[in-house]
């Protein structure tokens, strides 16, 4: 499977919207406190805008089919990063491709200084735990600055350095 991954771009933003929704309805997850009711998940491209925060897309014969972003923890100033909307239509699962968009996406938290990186996720988003434990996660007791992901009670850190 040819595919790239680069930075999201506005003619993206419907595609990795429609993406995320199709997601929590395969899942029937709750739609308040997640992804799904993030104000700007119809904008992404605009959220991404400073240095030290980046969304990658993966792209195959034109057509965007998933994508996870890296940003500073919202209300947190101690070096720590956020995993974000880390989801990949159907049809892509299984070959690789997530564990490659998390490369860029950790190797862009370093170099952008970050210490830690978070994340929070559903309790039966099991595969994607598999995924984040795979590359170093540990489970948290508790949740860590200001996400507004209510329905989250997965969390997980790993150290960047």
């Amino acid at each position: 499977m040819i595919y790239t991954i680069r930075k999201i771009e506005a003619k993206d933003n419907a595609a990795m919207a429609q993406i995320i929704r199709k997601i929590f309805d395969e899942l029937n997850a709750p739609k308040e406190g997640t992804a799904y009711a993030d104000p700007f998940l119809d904008r992404l491209s605009e959220v991404y805008l400073n240095q030290n925060e980046k969304y990658f897309v993966v792209e195959i014969n034109g057509e965007i089919k998933g994508g996870a972003g890296i940003a500073p923890l919202a209300n947190d100033d101690s070096g720590i990063c956020e995993l974000q909307k880390m989801y990949f239509a159907p049809e892509i699962r299984g070959f690789g491709i997530a564990q490659e968009v998390m490369r860029h996406c950790l190797e862009f938290a370093k170099q952008a200084g970050f210490k830690k990186c978070y994340l929070e996720t559903l309790p039966y988003m099991e595969a994607a735990q598999k995924l984040y434990r795979k590359f170093d996660f540990e489970y948290i007791d508790a949740p860590i600055g200001d996400t507004g992901h209510s329905s989250c009670h997965v969390f997980m850190l790993r150290d960047l350095e």
